[in-house]
């Protein structure tokens, strides 16, 4: 254009024409995430520069601001607080579900408080985000120019993570917003591998088929998610999956812990998400200040590095889930989380129902898996060619070297080569390249290996590009991979309904009569009548204990290692089949290395003592004040000898009876008030005299009045006798006889305190159940001989049981008790069978 030259301009056109240029900008290069990586471009880039420079997880960490510059100066050239922000909330792991960036140094806090300048803050990429650019050197992806024509930048990454619903997005841009909730890994993964079994009929599938894999969003700070907005409301999570829009109320967590005084405490332990701690605990004191919410005594904040937990001290003359009623009324402690699914498809802006993403992100991986095998295939055909050269050369090596020698240049030597031995150019340079070294015999063994790998990879990349049910296989195996590697519980619990016009105390504790199951490999579950208890005879897990409770008890846990963690009964999962729960360990600070070895319910009306009994006889007792309220976290109740584990832990009243049962078939009957109770962390006392190194307890319980103490054989044998008939004995004796064990018998394996009407559900090794009553057993005195309940298979023992008020099994032929079918592959509960160091009193 001519300098001093003025153009006029219809003003009207020129600003539709620039603000549409600005608007596609800001949407396709900004502030929406593509709907194959999950990622916009910043964070792309930002992963791609780390990519560049090395920065991988086992590498040293390097400078924010140097990752920074480089991100500025290759690709993408705006303001550098910006590209540093975005670093930073990759890193935040209350921000993202599964960060993409490992920082070193400040990175901020749930409290709101910033970042450290990037000069004093470091970081490389986290695992997953080196994950998400595997194979992007196979031309996995389209490149296009940076800004300045110089470099090559990947329009998408290969992402072996489905990111856009793991970790989630948000950003706003011109005349449209995306607010993705995060995921959790685990259950995407399902419903991706879910889609790719059904890829034929994919119509077919529903969003109420995916959302028995993804219950719901989940937040890396946790809390509540309500199904529903209303008691009578439709299913909010299921309509913003079937329409890519809607909103969902999310909730804090807390719980009301009890003090001395019959003062109350609030324990808020998670926050809704993007809620900030800070501004939260400001909002309460002002409240309070202005008369709002009354009955506050103290405000603190007692978070650590073990987790959040906020405390609200109440007078006495409030009800303290009123306090919390208000306190999700007025404050963020319950809010809104709108979702918009919506992302960029072939570059242009679309909201997507939740099928529609995982059929985007899965076509992506088939197309990156598609372009990995052709790659390979190339390059494998490509070494396949020059080793078929290379064994040419060693066949007729004399011939070679011969032409080599008689050849005045490298040039006729290559022109020579091809004439006499047709071969090609490729492979006459890799002879003549080719070392003396490589003459060896082994060396000419490992080109003869190397070239047989190389025709099997070959076919099986040419099989696998010519069948879509072997690429299918293939990004499933990969996913497989990725859940293994990196899935995890949820952190976010989905409940069904909230009122949101009024929350009442009755909403937070429901008062309601339920029955504990417990499995024996530590799979915990509710259910609301006895009647509904669904105990086949080839359960998913064999039955540990059935407890009666209440929705506003605490359930209280123990491992063998003597530490135990605590629940709201109300918490826990609905079943009606006992394996078929939530692990103890998902809901705990517990491992799954971890046992269960007992557990029992207290009420809000419970009082007295804890009495507790390892397998090598040690008892231990303690008062039930000692134990601390509700806690996920484990605390040391009784320190246990390596050699030993805590087997029983139960609620007694300070003048009860306590009966220890062992494997050789003796009892002790004694009262608990011949265990002095002892502090938290100590040990116990001996409890019994075993009477071998390789006998231990196989039951302990507390003495009911006009009961029976039942026991069972290894081999069926059981027999059932009154309390009446053992004597009440001093701690640490040798007890009764409780059951002579027979020739055929190895041990005592189980032993019930139960009246006659209740019901015994007897496990076995091979992982099947059989249900009596306890009157269906030879009944009579201690030394009335065990009669066989139960007929065991050779390979089959007895290895557990536990009674409750439950309708029996009807007998079958007129038999009480008849053989149960054998099902195999069930891990068997704790032995007691084992070798015991000798314990002093």
């Amino acid at each position: 254009m001519e300098i001093g030259l003025v153009q006029q301009i219809d003003i009207d056109q020129e600003m539709r024409e620039s603000y549409l240029s600005y608007a596609m900008s800001v949407i396709v290069s900004r502030a929406l995430p593509d709907a194959r990586d999950g990622l916009k471009p910043v964070q792309r880039r930002i992963l791609y520069a780390m990519y560049d420079m090395g920065l991988r997880p086992d590498t040293p960490y390097r400078k924010s601001a140097r990752v920074v510059g480089e991100v500025l100066g290759k690709y993408h050239p705006h303001g550098d607080q910006s590209v540093y922000d975005a670093m930073v909330r990759m890193a935040q792991d209350f921000s993202m579900r599964y960060p993409l960036v490992d920082g070193q140094g400040n990175f901020g806090s749930i409290d709101g408080d910033a970042a450290a300048a990037m000069r004093y803050t470091e970081a490389r990429m986290a695992r997953m985000g080196f994950d998400m650019l595997e194979d992007i050197d196979k031309n996995t992806v389209d490149y296009t120019t940076n800004f300045d024509d110089s470099l090559k930048e990947p329009v998408v990454l290969p992402a072996t993570i489905p990111n856009l619903l793991v970790n989630g997005s948000s950003g706003i841009a011109v005349g449209m917003a995306t607010s993705i909730p995060p995921h959790n890994l685990g259950e995407v993964v399902d419903a991706l591998k879910y889609m790719l079994d059904a890829w034929d009929s994919l119509d077919d599938v529903s969003v109420s088929d995916l959302m028995k894999f993804i219950q719901g969003p989940d937040f890396p700070t946790g809390g509540l998610i309500f199904r529903h907005r209303g008691k009578d409301d439709a299913d909010a999570i299921a309509s913003a999956y079937a329409t890519g829009r809607g909103r969902i109320t999310v909730r804090a967590k807390a719980h009301v812990e009890q003090m001395e005084r019959n003062k109350s405490r609030i324990v808020i332990t998670e926050l809704p998400y993007q809620a900030n701690k800070t501004n939260l605990l400001g909002r309460i004191a002002d409240l309070h200040r202005d008369g709002k919410i009354e009955g506050l005594t103290d405000l603190r904040d007692e978070s650590d590095r073990n987790g959040m937990r906020i405390i609200l001290e109440t007078t006495r003359t409030v009800e303290p889930e009123d306090v919390l009623a208000e306190l999700f009324r007025q404050t963020p402690m319950q809010s809104t989380f709108s979702i918009s699914l919506l992302a960029l498809v072939n570059g242009e802006p679309r909201v997507l129902t939740l099928k529609q993403a995982l059929r985007v992100y899965l076509e992506h991986r088939l197309e990156v898996v598609r372009r990995r095998s052709e790659y390979d295939l190339d390059k494998a055909r490509q070494r396949a060619h020059v080793l078929e050269g290379l064994l040419i050369a060693l066949d007729n090596l004399d011939e070679v070297i011969d032409t080599i020698r008689r050849s005045r240049t490298v040039e006729t030597a290559r022109n020579n080569l091809i004439k006499r031995f047709s071969l090609t150019e490729i492979q006459a340079q890799a002879i003549l390249d080719m070392q003396l070294r490589r003459l060896a015999a082994l060396e000419r063994r490992k080109l003869q290996d190397e070239y047989k790998e190389k025709q099997q990879l070959i076919a099986y990349l040419e099989r696998l590009l010519g069948s879509p049910d072997l690429m299918r296989k293939a990004v499933k195996e990969e996913l497989q991979a990725v859940r293994e590697t990196y899935a995890d519980p949820r952190r976010t619990q989905v409940v069904n309904s909230s009122d949101e016009i009024t929350i009442t105390a009755t909403d937070l504790l429901p008062d309601e009569k339920v029955w504990v199951l417990i499995g024996e490999k530590g799979t915990l579950a509710r259910t609301t009548s006895p009647e509904m208890i669904d105990i086949p005879r080839k359960p998913a897990e064999v039955p540990k204990a059935i407890l009666e409770a209440n929705t506003q008890d605490v359930l209280y846990l123990f491992a063998a290692n003597g530490q135990g963690v605590s629940l709201p009964v109300y918490q826990l999962p609905q079943s009606r089949e006992i394996g078929q729960g939530t692990h103890w360990a998902d809901l705990t600070g517990f491992t799954r290395r971890n046992h269960l070895a007992a557990a029992f319910i207290r009420t809000p009306e419970s009082a007295g003592y804890v009495f507790m009994a390892t397998l090598g006889g040690v008892v231990k007792r303690i008062t039930l004040d000692d134990l601390p309220g509700i806690t996920t976290e484990p605390f040391t109740v009784m320190n246990v000898a390596e050699e030993d584990a805590l087997g029983w832990a139960m609620l007694t009243g300070g003048e009860d009876e306590v009966v220890l049962f062992t494997a050789a078939g003796q009892a002790i009957r004694f009262k608990e008030a011949d265990v002095r109770p002892m502090g938290l962390p100590a040990g116990g006392v001996m409890g019994i005299k075993l009477a071998t190194d390789v006998d231990g307890l196989v039951a302990a319980d507390v003495v009911k009045p006009d009961s029976y103490f039942w026991s069972i054989t290894d081999n069926g044998l059981a027999k059932a006798t009154a309390v009446a008939e053992y004597p009440t004995q001093g701690r640490y004796g040798q007890g009764v006889i409780n059951l002579r064990l027979p020739k055929d018998a190895a041990e005592v394996v189980a032993a019930v305190v139960a009246a006659e009407s209740e019901t015994i559900i007897i496990s076995t090794e091979t992982g099947s159940v059989k249900k009596l009553l306890l009157k269906e057993t030879a009944i009579g005195s201690r030394s009335i001989k065990p009669r066989t309940v139960l007929k065991i298979g050779p390979r089959n023992r007895v290895t557990g049981a536990v009674s409750m008020t439950l309708r029996p099994e009807p007998a079958e032929d007129g038999e009480a008790a008849t053989q149960m079918p054998l099902l195999a592959d069930a891990e068997p509960p704790i032995s007691t069978n084992k070798k015991r160091q000798k314990r002093g009193k």
